[in-house]
């Protein structure tokens, strides 16, 4: 049988896909790039917001024209069945949490489903990055997330598991393993364990690879705070670290029930930044949450000014289905929403550039990643920033660069 895969949405998707990739190669199914060419087409989804939720209703009623049997995983088929179904009313349904039994699914088998560790199955990787998951689920329940009702609750992986997996990707010539989860400070609060702990384990892995570490709450990142900045220390864990913000307003952030205060915000990125000085600020910003006036708007774009980080993420509120704070009154009109995106747009790309400025002339160890535009390579340095190379290099070399130019959102280099 000839399958079609298609994938949208975050990197935990990204890692059921090469699980459900290496389990059909294992199983002597065909993988084919075009849907032409395939019997049965499989969609992982997402719907973090309502924008890509419409898109995924989209793609799946093309889908359906197509006349072949579809199967739908990631957080639609856990949460948002119905919908699916109302498209498509004989599409195989497989939540995220259950990826591993895929083959029961294709082969339209009575599917009793039972969670299991996904370390335990083959992986396939076509290319030099590992989405590798740490876990799966989420204990807290921020008001406006979706996810953390889709993908259940926190199940960490064994280290000796999670360090299998990344060998294996290894050995398929991946350079850049990207651990992943719902929240990765999270990590081990259910065995016992924690992230710092994990990252030690896997710096020790023999290979040529860096390890990026996926988004952190700042709450489950405080508890552990010291541990995970030692676990960042080895030189192949790059210097680089998501902590998601929402907000500036402390009274924002109890609405969205994040279990944090902008001073515990302030305080990790003061901590991580006293170890590493050179370390890539990413951050999330919600604009528009319910009742946020202009005052509670400024105040995140006080933070932000102050923190500057160097990657700000900014979403406009989208009301999911079966959270807290679709029900809260106090919504924003969405042209004052328009314009405070607008506004934090322009406010990230000037720190962002303002940033980057002050690599020129600083030496990196780049790893080159992929191809870039115009005959070009790109490659990550230390600190996760993107470099261009005009140089011609080979996809997962490690190359001494000397950074020559600044853009918005990545430097310019030349090979020493």
């Amino acid at each position: 049988m000839k399958v079609y895969l298609e994938v949208y949405g975050c990197t935990a998707n990204k890692s059921d896909a090469s699980l459900i990739k290496g389990i059909l190669k294992d199983n002597n199914y065909k993988l084919v790039d075009k849907i032409n060419n395939a019997d049965t087409l499989i969609l992982l989804s997402c719907t973090v917001i309502d924008t890509t939720e419409q898109r995924m209703l989209s793609r799946l009623k093309k889908l359906k024209n197509t006349g072949k049997k579809i199967i739908v995983g990631g957080c639609m088929a856990s949460i948002q069945s119905d919908k699916v179904k109302s498209i498509i009313p004989n599409a195989g349904l497989l939540p995220p949490q259950y990826s591993h039994q895929i083959l029961d699914v294709l082969n339209s088998k009575k599917t009793n489903f039972k969670l299991k560790n996904k370390t335990q199955f083959s992986k396939h990787y076509e290319d030099i990055f590992a989405p590798i998951s740490i876990a799966e689920g989420c204990n807290f329940s921020c008001s406006y997330c979706i996810t953390s009702k889709a993908r259940g609750k926190l199940k960490s992986y064994p280290m000796n598991e999670i360090t299998q997996d990344i060998c294996s990707a290894i050995r398929q010539d991946c350079r850049e393993i990207q651990l992943t989860s719902q929240d990765t400070s999270s990590y081990g609060l259910d065995i016992g364990k924690d992230l710092g702990e994990l990252l030690l384990k896997i710096s020790k892995i023999e290979g040529q690879f860096r390890v990026r570490v996926g988004m952190m709450n700042p709450y489950t990142c405080l508890k552990n705070i010291k541990s995970i900045i030692t676990g960042f220390k080895p030189l192949n864990i790059y210097k680089f670290l998501h902590l998601p913000v929402q907000s500036g307003d402390d009274k924002i952030l109890e609405k969205m029930n994040r279990k944090y205060l902008v001073k515990d915000f302030l305080k990790i990125i003061k901590k991580f930044r006293e170890s590493y000085p050179d370390i890539t600020i990413s951050t999330d910003a919600i604009v528009g949450f319910p009742t946020e006036t202009d005052d509670q708007f400024q105040h995140t774009v006080d933070l932000l000014e102050e923190v500057k980080p160097d990657i700000i993420n900014i979403t406009r509120y989208s009301a999911r289905p079966y959270t807290k704070a679709k029900n809260m009154n106090g919504r924003v009109n969405t042209s004052i929403v328009k314009e405070r995106s607008k506004y934090l747009t322009e406010l990230c790309n000037k720190i962002s550039k303002q940033n980057n400025l002050k690599h020129i002339g600083k030496k990196y160890y780049v790893l080159v990643t992929e191809k870039g535009k115009n005959n070009t390579y790109v490659g990550r340095s230390e600190n996760y920033k993107p470099v261009v190379l005009n140089e011609k290099v080979k996809i997962g070399e490690i190359k001494k660069v000397n950074i020559t130019k600044a853009a918005n959102t990545f430097l310019v280099g030349s090979i020493i």
